[in-house]
């Protein structure tokens, strides 16, 4: 693990001397179980970040974590780091369904860490949770979102399960031992909607709601287009229009790194026209919704047919998802960019 934070250092270091990196607005350690990494090994990694760019006043500073990976002075450890924001990757409440997911964290796991990261004085906690596993309930789906509510969190995700390839997940689906039914993902969904939101949760992405001010900085940002710099094994970057992805071999990416600074696996140059596309398949996402400047190459007739649906209206010049077009999100952005 040290050999490993030395690796993601040095990968900084050298992506600092050759690009134009400005100060920080954000760094978000994820996705993996960042809070595997001992307090030591984490300020070693942070400090060492400090020294290579500088941070914005204020900057948010996200690490992922699991339930079961840390106690009370880990906690600690944490807010004494700067760390502001804490994703807990709590997935359910319901034994069975955690089961199902291969998760080693029980339901107490959860209330318990949840509890220290408060108690360590950081705030803005989010809880993680995944709707549509194998065998679960709309009642354990309702149970998992009022445990969740019940601790005052500041910020839910909530995740229909996707079945991923060269998963155990997806060789089961395709021998049909589980099964995606759609009916149930929209009232699972509907129900996260209207639940979360009438406890003052704003919903302003998919599978995102928040209280007003704890919206993730780091994922709106990603959203909006802006340039984000990604280190380690599988991580991308995207600076002024290229597109690069780190080799995502962990050993192989060490090894690399040690040798020639980077581990840089596959590059792009992104035209202004797939800009645009992704941001129309981002931004539609939000409840703010994409601008018209990026709808040039959308026709008016695919616009207006979605705005007959009522799937979608103008907000001023934004185009904003309504009534189940939130629900609806890919199929309607592969409609407009097709």
């Amino acid at each position: 693990m040290a050999r490993f934070v030395d690796a993601l250092l040095a990968e900084a270091g050298d992506r600092s001397s050759r690009l134009p990196v400005p100060a920080l607005e954000t760094v978000y350690l994820g996705g993996g179980t960042p809070s595997m990494l001992s307090p030591f090994l984490l300020r070693r990694l942070l400090e060492g970040l400090r020294e290579i760019f500088r941070f914005l006043p204020g900057a948010e500073i996200n690490l992922e974590a699991n339930p079961a990976t840390f106690g009370r002075q880990t906690a600690s450890a944490y807010a004494d780091l700067g760390i502001s924001r804490v994703s807990l990757g709590a997935q359910s409440f319901d034994p069975g369904n955690l089961t199902a997911l291969g998760r080693t964290h029980g339901p107490s796991d959860i209330t318990r860490s949840f509890a220290l990261l408060r108690e360590a004085g950081i705030e803005n906690v989010s809880i993680d949770l995944i709707f549509s596993i194998p065998g679960q309930s709309l009642s354990q789906w309702r149970h998992s979102l009022e445990k969740a509510l019940s601790v005052s969190p500041t910020h839910i995700s909530a995740y229909n399960l996707t079945y991923e390839e060269d998963t155990p997940f997806f060789e089961r689906f395709q021998q049909g031992l589980y099964h995606d039914k759609d009916e149930l993902n929209a009232e699972m969904f509907e129900l996260a909607h209207n639940l979360l939101t009438q406890h003052g949760f704003r919903h302003y992405e998919t599978s995102n709601y928040a209280q007003p001010g704890f919206e993730s900085c780091h994922n709106r940002a990603y959203w909006a287009g802006m340039n984000y710099l990604g280190l380690g094994p599988s991580a991308v970057s995207t600076i002024a229009g290229r597109r690069w992805k780190n080799i995502p071999d962990t050993r192989q990416y060490i090894q690399l790194v040690e040798q020639a600074g980077h581990a840089e696996h596959e590059a792009e140059d992104l035209t202004g026209a797939q800009l645009d596309l992704e941001r129309i398949a981002l931004m539609l996402r939000t409840d703010q919704g994409v601008h018209r400047r990026h709808l040039g190459a959308v026709s008016e007739e695919r616009i207006g047919h979605t705005i007959e649906e009522g799937l979608a209206g103008w907000d001023g010049d934004h185009l904003r998802l309504l009534g189940r077009g939130p629900l609806l999100v890919d199929s309607i952005v592969s409609h407009l960019a097709d």
